[in-house]
């Protein structure tokens, strides 16, 4: 055994001691049977992992959230918390089913689904996953391209907003071909970061000065009739699950995993707390999505746009990069059977035919928000609360599991599935508005 082996097997163990809730049966390594992990030699650091997470998990939701509390009340902050918990557990158990099997370890969120339910629950897995790893950067891409058109208006750089839109696209290909792993992404991600820490900062100063004149404000405590669309809107917020199996693939110490997607999750929490309180305080019900289009035009708006559309720019590359590993592992293009020329010319070829795509969905489709807010609806749901439980359970075994953490398990299948209808119901209106209109 080599020493690299020894060390991943080592490693591995200590995964699967440091997972409590898993019983010593779900994870079995003999001394003469080395654990087939993935090459973790020249590994991302924890640090670099946190930045991943942070970066897709955040996004744009984070400007939306003070109309959700305007749409259910105070309450929301409840929802909030539980949306929270549950993913940061969620995100702890998927990454727990890729070392289910002895086989080695798993690589995608299909493979765990394969494993667990055969070819058609790994087929079902993959296109919520696809819907979502492309169906955003595609969203991303015309709010970039509408936020740039705004901003040169009166300017020579008016173009129109489908001309930056392919802009974005262009400058988005060349770090999206060039990187190969979530790994080499991390930098934009840590810049990511940075851009929404300052639109966070930004809107909470402008909140603060805006306040006295804010005067006929109204809050509620809960809005019962439109609670429901809160709830699934809020439960949206920490959809991180689709890249989490590639992320941590990505990390040189494995073991660190449920302490740096707690440290990431709680980071995003904590900013999604400062945006929806100081938004729905001083803006009440006359709150809107995104926040930013609420506060006093000026120098500190035209800033936070530019932030976030920076923001979501550096965002898409990891969504989309995770969908081209699980493509790549499908098609087997590796520098193993390959060689390093042919492998990078073909994941060349298919990372710009995704990119050419995506584009080209963002500039065409009618209100394709609409559409992706229905499969959405769906996805986010499912791989968020749904899948991760149902496949952990079934991976790891239903027994074994003390009863309040089945009972845990309950309630965030519940929130899925309250979110999953609800979030349904509102998109099929919004996409008969948006259609009929």
């Amino acid at each position: 055994m080599s020493l690299n082996e020894k060390t991943a097997e080592i490693g591995l163990k200590e995964l699967a001691i440091s997972n409590n809730s898993i019983s010593s049966t779900d994870f079995e390594y003999e001394s003469n049977n080395s654990f087939n992990d993935i090459d973790r030699t020249n590994g991302a650091s924890s640090l670099m992992t946190y930045f991943n997470v942070v970066c897709v998990v955040a996004g744009t939701g984070i400007l939306g959230l003070p109309m959700a509390l305007r749409q259910g009340g105070w309450i929301g902050l409840l929802i909030l918390f539980l949306s929270w918990t549950m993913s940061t557990y969620t995100a702890s158990i998927l990454i727990r089913c890729l070392y289910a099997t002895d086989k080695g370890r798993l690589s995608t969120y299909k493979a765990i689904a394969t494993t667990a339910f055969g070819a058609v629950g790994g087929w079902i897995t993959f296109f919520f996953n696809t819907w979502i790893l492309l169906g955003v950067p595609v969203l991303y891409l015309v709010l970039c391209g509408g936020n740039i058109n705004a901003l040169a208006t009166g300017t020579s750089a008016e173009l129109s907003a489908t001309i930056w839109t392919i802009i974005c696209a262009a400058s988005l290909a060349i770090p999206f071909v060039l990187v190969k792993t979530m790994k080499e992404v991390a930098w934009l991600s840590a810049f990511g970061v940075t851009t929404i820490v300052l639109v966070v900062f930004i809107v909470l100063v402008m909140c603060a000065i805006d306040k006295p004149n804010q005067i006929n404000v109204n809050h509620d405590a809960v809005i019962w009739d439109m609670f429901p669309i809160a709830l699934s809107t809020i439960s949206f917020s920490f959809g991180g699950n689709v890249i989490y199996p590639h992320v941590e693939a990505s990390m040189k110490k494995p073991k660190d995993w449920n302490k740096v997607a707690a440290a990431g999750l709680a980071t995003c929490a904590a900013m999604y707390y400062i945006m929806a309180v100081a938004g729905y305080l001083v803006y009440g019900d006359k709150a809107q999505n995104p926040i930013y289009n609420s506060i006093p035009d000026g120098v500190p708006k035209i800033i936070g746009t530019v932030m976030i559309t920076l923001s979501v720019l550096v965002s898409a590359p990891l969504l989309m990069t995770s969908f081209s590993l699980d493509v790549e592992e499908m098609f087997d293009i590796t520098v193993e059977r390959h060689g390093k020329v042919k492998e990078f010319l073909l994941r060349a070829v298919l990372r710009i035919a995704t990119m050419v795509g995506v584009t080209v969905l963002a500039c065409v489709v009618p209100h394709f928000g609409a559409l992706m807010s229905l499969i959405g609806a769906f996805a986010n749901c499912t791989l968020i609360f749904l899948f991760p439980v149902i496949l952990y359970l079934k991976l790891t075994g239903f027994r074994n599991k003390p009863f309040y953490e089945l009972a845990w398990c309950f309630l965030v299948c519940v929130m899925g599935i309250v979110g999953l209808v609800f979030g349904t119901i509102e998109a099929i209106k919004e996409l008969i508005a948006a259609y009929g209109s």
